[in-house]
C-alpha cells in the first residue's frame, strides 16, 4: 500500500488488523468520539461528496472549520483524492482570508456555516470556487453555501476509485506568517506527514494505550501533526478540545476523563494548571508526558512539576511549520532542569546544524543560524519559488532562527533573526501588523516588537507616528488593527510618538523602542 495520509484508516481495514477497527480513533471534548471503522466511513462518504463535486488531484480544498470529528474526515477525504488541503487559519480577518484563498487558488471551500458571514464579503459570485458547509450552530446558511450532508454521494461509505497519492504527492498548504508581510504557504507532502509521525511514535514510544490530546487549533501542525497524527500511527486515540474559550479546569477535566498519556500545551497553560488550587483534585495518574513549545519553561515551573506531578516529563521542544514540525526536543524533565536554556537535541531523522553566513557549520557554542534537515521539512513555499529557494536549500531549511550548540550537544536559541513574535502559541511578524497599521490614513508610520507578557509570553507592542493634527487615540488604533488583522495580531501596548528612532540608513533600529517600552513598563 502507498504511503499516504489515508493508510491511517485503511490499514487498520485489513484482514490482520480488523480488531483495531472498533478501537477509539479520535475523540472531541464533550464525549463526541469515532472508532477507527467509523473514521473511515466518514474519510469514504466525504470523498465521494468531493469526487462528485469534481474535486480531482492536484485541486486546492480549504478547510476553514473549527475543531470537530469532521475535521479529520475531511482532511482524510481530501488527501486520499490526490488533493490538497488549505489548513485555513479561522481567526484571519476578511481581507487575510481573502489572501490565503486566492493565493492556493482554492476551488472549494469547506466551512463550518457560522463563517459564512466571514466569507460572504469575499467570496467568488462567479460559481468558479464551490462553498460547501458543516452545521455549526449558525443561522439559516445562505443560498450560497451548500450543505456537504445534502450533495450527491454523501451516502456511500466505499473506497473511491482513484489512485492512491504517493509519497512525494502534496498533501496540504498550511499558511505562516512571513518577513515579506504575506503569509507564505508551506507545502507538506504525504511522506512528510508520515515521516513526522513516525519519529515522534519512536521517540515517545506511543502504542495502541497512547492517549494523545493538544488544545490548539487543528489548523495548526502543533494540534494536529504534533502528538495527534502519531497517536494514530500507532492506533492510539487522539483527544481535541473544542475551539475557543480556554479555561484550565476546561483542560484538567479532559486529561482527567479521557485518561490522557500524552499531551501538548503551551508554556502560559503549564503555569495555570501548576498553579492552580485545584490540581491534586484532578486524576491525571494516566499522564506520563506534557510536551510544549516556545521559550524556555520558568525555572519555578520545572520544580513544580517535579513536586506536584511526579512521574510526568516535561518536553520542551523547538520547530516550525515549514522545518517539518518539530527539530528538537528536550528528553525529560530532568533534562529540562539540568540545561533550562535548552531546547534539547533533534528528533528521531532529524538533522540540526547552526551555519555561519555562507552555511558552513560553525564551531560549538557559536552563534549561527539554525538549518534542519528531516524527511518532514516542507519540500517548498506554494508558487513562490524566490522564498523557497532562499529558505530550503539541499533539502536544509534555513529556520531565520538564531542559537549555538552546546559542547555537550544541546541546541541554544539566541534570538529571531526573522523577529518572530511568540504570543499564545501563534507566530506573529512585526512587518505583517506593521502594514496593517500604516494602511490607515492617519497612520504615516509603525513599528512594531515583541515585548514580555506574563500569560502569553509575548505581546505585540506597536510604536505609531500619525499625520500632522491627527486626532487617533490608542483605542482607535486597535480597532483599526482588528479589521485587518487576526484578533491574536493585534497590538496589546500602542505608544503614539513623534518619529521612530532609525539608522542613518533608515532601519528602525528596534533595540531603541524596547529600551523605551521598558522605561514605561518600569513607571
Amino acid at each position: 500500500m502507498s504511503p499516504a495520509l489515508s493508510s491511517i484508516t485503511e490499514l487498520v481495514a485489513q484482514p490482520m488488523h480488523e480488531e483495531d477497527l472498533d478501537r477509539l480513533a479520535v475523540a472531541l471534548e464533550g464525549g463526541e468520539e469515532w472508532t477507527y471503522r467509523e473514521l473511515a466511513a466518514h474519510a469514504h462518504r466525504y470523498a465521494h461528496v468531493l469526487q462528485r463535486a469534481g474535486v480531482v488531484a492536484g485541486d486546492r480544498v480549504a478547510m476553514l472549520l473549527y475543531n470537530s470529528l469532521e475535521y479529520w474526515a475531511l482532511y482524510l477525504a481530501i488527501t486520499r483524492l490526490g488533493a490538497i488541503a488549505v489548513r485555513v487559519n479561522f481567526r484571519l480577518a476578511p481581507p487575510e482570508l481573502d489572501y490565503v484563498l486566492s493565493d492556493s487558488g482554492a476551488a472549494v471551500v469547506c466551512l463550518h456555516d457560522d463563517f459564512a458571514d466571514a466569507v460572504a464579503g469575499i467570496r467568488d459570485p462567479s460559481g468558479a470556487i464551490r462553498y460547501l458547509g458543516f452545521p455549526h450552530g449558525g443561522e439559516t446558511p445562505p443560498a450560497w453555501l451548500e450543505p456537504f450532508a445534502g450533495l450527491d454521494g454523501y451516502q456511500e461509505t466505499g473506497d473511491v476509485d482513484v489512485p492512491v497519492p504517493d509519497a512525494g504527492a502534496a498533501a496540504m498548504i498550511m499558511y505562516t506568517s512571513g518577513t515579506t508581510g504575506r503569509p507564505k504557504g508551506a507545502v507538506w507532502t504525504h511522506g512528510n506527514s508520515l515521516w513526522f509521525a513516525v519519529a515522534q511514535a519512536l521517540e515517545w514510544k506511543y502504542d495502541r494505550t497512547t492517549v494523545a490530546m493538544t488544545t490548539g487549533p487543528l489548523y495548526h501542525v502543533g494540534a494536529f501533526e504534533d502528538l495527534l497524527l502519531p497517536a494514530l500511527v500507532s492506533r492510539g486515540t487522539a483527544v481535541i478540545t473544542r475551539s475557543g474559550g480556554f479555561d484550565i479546569e476546561r483542560m484538567m477535566t479532559v486529561l482527567a476523563e479521557r485518561r490522557v498519556t500524552d499531551t501538548l500545551i503551551y508554556p502560559f497553560m503549564i503555569y495555570e494548571m501548576l498553579s492552580h488550587p485545584r490540581l491534586g483534585e484532578f486524576d491525571l495518574s494516566a499522564l506520563r508526558r506534557i510536551t510544549t513549545g516556545g521559550s524556555a519553561i520558568a525555572t519555578w515551573a520545572v520544580e513544580a512539576m517535579l513536586e506536584r506531578l511526579p512521574g510526568v516529563d516535561l518536553i520542551p521542544t523547538y520547530g516550525l511549520t515549514e522545518g517539518g514540525g518539530i527539530a528538537t526536543i528536550m528528553p525529560s524533565v530532568q533534562g529540562t532542569q539540568r540545561h533550562p536554556d535548552s531546547v534539547g537535541k533533534p528528533l528521531p531523522f532529524t538533522e540540526v546544524r547552526v551555519a555561519g553566513p555562507t552555511g558552513e557549520e560553525v564551531a560549538r557554542d557559536e552563534v549561527g543560524e539554525v538549518w534542519v534537515r528531516s524527511p518532514s521539512v516542507s519540500r517548498e513555499y506554494w508558487g513562490k519559488p524566490e522564498a523557497s529557494a532562499e529558505t530550503f536549500v539541499d533539502g536544509w531549511c534555513r529556520t531565520g532562527d538564531l542559537g549555538r550548540v552546546t559542547p555537550d550537544g544541546f541546541l541554544v536559541l539566541a534570538g529571531r533573526q526573522k523577529e518572530m513574535i511568540k504570543s499564545g502559541g501563534e507566530n506573529i511578524y512585526p512587518l505583517e501588523v506593521e502594514n496593517a497599521l500604516t494602511l490607515h490614513d492617519e497612520i504615516v508610520d509603525a513599528a512594531v516588537i515583541g515585548v514580555p507578557d506574563e500569560r502569553f509570553q509575548e505581546a505585540v507592542c506597536a510604536f505609531v507616528v500619525l499625520t500632522p493634527g491627527s486626532s487617533l487615540t490608542v483605542d482607535d488604533i486597535i480597532e483599526h488593527s482588528r479589521t485587518r488583522l487576526a484578533s491574536y495580531k493585534k497590538p496589546r501596548h500602542v505608544f503614539i510618538v513623534d518619529e521612530l528612532p532609525r539608522t542613518p540608513s533608515g532601519k528602525v533600529t528596534k533595540y531603541v523602542l524596547r529600551e523605551r517600552f521598558d522605561e514605561r513598563a518600569a513607571l
